[in-house]
């Protein structure tokens, strides 16, 4: 699924692109959804909450995506080829300029905007809220805090807790924290945390690439992430691979036995 980062940076292309531009065709190629056109329509703007996309349009009325495992959002001009096949096209938004193609949205739901946090009002703190401020802070660190004995790893990816953080930096943030991804969050400085996931998001927010050790050469960019069978960048220990969490919240992870140290199911 993707992280926090990707969907903010889809989310600010589709603004610069689309924001106080008329539709000329507003396609929603979803059953639920197929009978409705947005053609006429200004776009007021694009919004993200961790990891959900709303475009605003004129009227009152708020476009809902979800990246899911597999969705994503495409810009073109008029008459470019698309670089997906038109069947997994679920949205399309055209205006004089450009073209925006949401592809395999599994989720899509359109909307009141007041509304809008019926839909995440039940999240965390969006660690790339535009508005962090000491208060966001104060909310996100109290949130892990309660954690307690849950495994870090877990808790990390509850967007409950805070929102943005997917299974790249959940890997990275337990790495750089020096402790196992089943360690329990209690046992880490919550504040701490919070500021080091927010710094990694940040990051990397305005730019594809996914960087945490601060490099962007081909296999240089991770220190555990994918990185199972292959030297530690920092010990040289051999990084392991396991799954962490149950049913739908089961996720491989990667960690150094060594510099990371704690719980793990090789014990």
């Amino acid at each position: 699924m993707p992280e926090g980062d990707t969907v903010f940076l889809a989310g600010r292309r589709l603004d610069e692109a689309l924001a106080g531009q008329v539709l000329l065709c507003g396609e929603l190629r979803h059953p639920e959804l197929s009978t409705v056109d947005l053609s006429g329509r200004t776009v007021l703007g694009v919004r993200t909450v961790g990891k959900h996309l709303f475009t605003r349009f004129s009227g009152e009325l708020s476009l809902h995506s979800h990246f899911r495992m597999d969705g994503s959002w495409h810009l073109y001009r008029p008459g470019d080829r698309w670089q997906r096949p038109a069947h997994q096209a679920r949205a399309v938004l055209a205006t004089r300029e450009r073209v925006a193609v949401g592809f395999l949205l599994h989720d899509l739901a359109l909307l009141p905007t007041a509304e809008e946090s019926g839909l995440v009002g039940h999240l965390g703190p969006d660690l790339l809220d535009q508005e962090w401020g000491e208060e966001l802070l104060v909310e996100a660190v109290r949130r892990l805090s309660e954690a307690g004995g849950r495994e870090l790893g877990l808790a990390l990816l509850d967007q409950t807790v805070f929102a943005g953080v997917g299974n790249l930096y959940k890997a990275e943030v337990c790495f750089l924290l020096g402790v196992s991804p089943w360690t329990p969050a209690a046992a880490v400085d919550p504040a701490r945390t919070v500021e080091l996931c927010r710094k990694l998001l940040l990051r990397n927010a305005w730019r594809p690439e996914q960087s945490t050790t601060g490099e962007l050469g081909r296999g240089r960019q991770h220190w555990v992430y994918e990185r199972g069978g292959q030297r530690c960048r920092r010990c040289g220990t051999t990084v392991h691979r396991a799954i962490q969490g149950t049913g739908t919240r089961e996720r491989p992870t990667w960690f150094c036995p060594k510099c990371q140290p704690g719980p793990n199911p090789f014990e």
